[in-house]
């Protein structure tokens, strides 16, 4: 059975710290503590006093001031894990905490879910080639010394960083190594802590080079685990939660996050509020309690994003050279708006059998949305947006038409702007449908809202905030394309729907007519 040592870096709150340790070890697991040298001596004497002779808690042996995109980190978490590697023989697993951190499974389910699967849990991305920084430098973080923490010192920090660059100092990563990069909340197996810190022992290049990187933590442990541990053994993501907002900084939970946590695919969250006293004594009786059953949905970081981004403007792209010339204006772009995918294909379907316009599918939002090939510029939606005018104008010309339909989201409002915009006529279709329970369901579903086990309550309290967010985005869009806008409904009769199609697509009142019988056109 898995015993786990728990790796603790923390920085404030003694009491807290010695709560976590008590917690943890209830359960017969253990703690090793490293407490940063920077905060007041007397709450660092406070926790030892308060731990002293604790059977299953040590602390590091020697304490780092650590900073952020330090080394000092690195070193830390190292002291820690010596410790705990030497003082606790019976530790099958050794798992990175902070003080921020609380389980948000029982002790009993994590112990189950490290047995099921014999492997290591750290991300663990290739530096180079992967998207896992989004800003700042990149490849400069390692082929030059960094001596300086920018946050404290960005003018040095930069200053060191040129000079380098301008003399030609960067430098080779050491030889053998890919390195990677992850987050540093890791949970790594005794054979591979034992590896890892052997392969620091015989090898003093690679400290030497790693301690002058700049944020290490990202980056030290990820690129010695896989190094060591075959790809097989490695599953490249962090057993701990922990999300991020839209400006980088980490996400906090707070009391009303309990039912939310403990369905997420992870054992431990960060980072818990310290106000949150309720929900960490919740959580901490949850560690302890035996024969707890979880239900796991894991949709908190797309329920998050769907929450914040709610109310917010589109925003559209940049202009791009090739982007000076979209559709003529003696051309006309015909979109159908529909929330409900699946009629407005039924709809383009028959537009295509009955007429001779283009008509294609949702090609913003499915890769394989009845595209021909027009080569790298529609291989990917994402270039398909960001491209937009080059790709209508490629269409057109592919068909040799000077209409063409097409679908897009009543969400995408942006887009929809930027086609009114356009020198070329716009018209727009939009496809007004009543939403059933079940179909707002499916929606919730479809977005990662909720699961099949998402509690009955829950989906109680999002219904309303859903069905609230659909009908704004109908009114939005009645609001942005009043003047060009016609509507299909399926409480309208076939005349006045076989009237706006005829408007909308300017075809015969006859053929209009049997779009506008299409079976089962409004049918879910």
């Amino acid at each position: 059975m898995a015993r786990i040592a728990f790796i603790l870096l923390t920085h404030k709150d003694p009491q807290g710290v010695v709560d976590q340790a008590r917690r943890l070890t209830a359960a017969g697991d253990y703690v090793a503590i490293h407490y940063d040298r920077r905060a007041p001596a007397d709450e660092y004497r406070l926790i030892r006093a308060a731990l002293a002779g604790h059977p299953n808690v040590v602390f590091a042996p020697r304490r780092f001031r650590c900073g952020w995109g330090e080394w000092s980190l690195v070193a830390a978490t190292l002291s820690a894990l010596r410790q705990a590697e030497r003082s606790f023989p019976e530790a099958t697993h050794f798992y990175m905490l902070s003080g921020d951190c609380m389980p948000i499974k029982s002790a009993e389910y994590a112990r189950d879910f490290l047995d099921r699967d014999d492997c290591d849990y750290i991300e663990a991305f290739d530096f180079f080639d992967s998207d896992w920084i989004k800003t700042g430098i990149k490849a400069e973080r390692l082929v030059y010394r960094h001596w300086f923490n920018e946050r404290r010192r960005k003018r040095l920090f930069h200053a060191s960083m040129a000079a380098q660059k301008w003399l030609r100092l960067d430098r080779a990563i050491p030889q053998g190594l890919q390195v990677m990069i992850g987050s540093q909340w890791w949970c790594l197996r005794r054979q591979t802590v034992e590896s890892v810190l052997a392969l620091i022992a015989a090898r003093r290049d690679l400290t030497a080079f790693f301690r002058t990187t700049w944020i290490p933590d990202e980056t030290f442990f990820q690129t010695l685990v896989a190094h060591l541990v075959p790809k097989t053994d490695i599953r490249r993501r962090s057993p701990t939660c922990l999300m991020f907002t839209d400006y980088g900084m980490p996400v906090t939970f707070y009391n009303d996050h309990y039912d939310l946590l403990i369905r997420q695919d992870y054992l431990f969250a960060r980072k818990i509020s310290s106000d949150a006293q309720d929900l960490r004594a919740r959580l901490g009786a949850l560690w302890q309690a035996p024969g707890v059953e979880f239900s796991i949905t894991n949709e908190a970081p797309r329920l998050f994003r769907f929450l914040t981004a709610r109310g917010r403007e589109g925003r559209r792209f940049a202009p791009r050279f090739w982007d000076d010339r979209g559709a003529g204006r003696n051309q006309a772009i015909c979109l159908i708006v529909a929330k409900k995918w699946h009629v407005a294909k039924r709809l383009t379907a028959a537009i295509r059998a009955l007429t001779d316009i283009p008509a294609v599918d949702y090609i913003f939002n499915e890769r394989d949305a009845g595209l021909p090939d027009l080569g790298g510029i529609a291989s990917t939606v994402l270039k398909r947006e960001r491209h937009r005018r080059a790709l209508v104008r490629l269409l057109l010309d592919d068909y040799g038409s000077t209409r063409l339909a097409l679908c897009l989201d009543p969400s995408a409002l942006a887009l929809i702007a930027d086609f009114l915009a356009d020198r070329a006529e716009t018209r727009i279709l939009f496809v007004d449908t009543p939403f059933s329970l079940d179909y707002l369901h499916g929606h919730m579903r479809r977005m990662g809202l909720a699961g099949p086990a998402t509690p009955d309550a829950q989906i109680g309290q999002l219904l309303p905030v859903v069905e609230s967010d659909l009908a704004d985005e109908a009114d939005r869009l009645r609001d942005l394309a009043a003047a060009r806008l016609t509507v299909l409904s399926p409480l309208a009769p076939d005349a006045a729907n076989a009237d706006a199609l005829a408007r909308f697509l300017d075809v015969s009142p006859q053929v209009a007519h049997d779009l506008a019988r299409t079976p089962h056109l409004f049918n879910d």
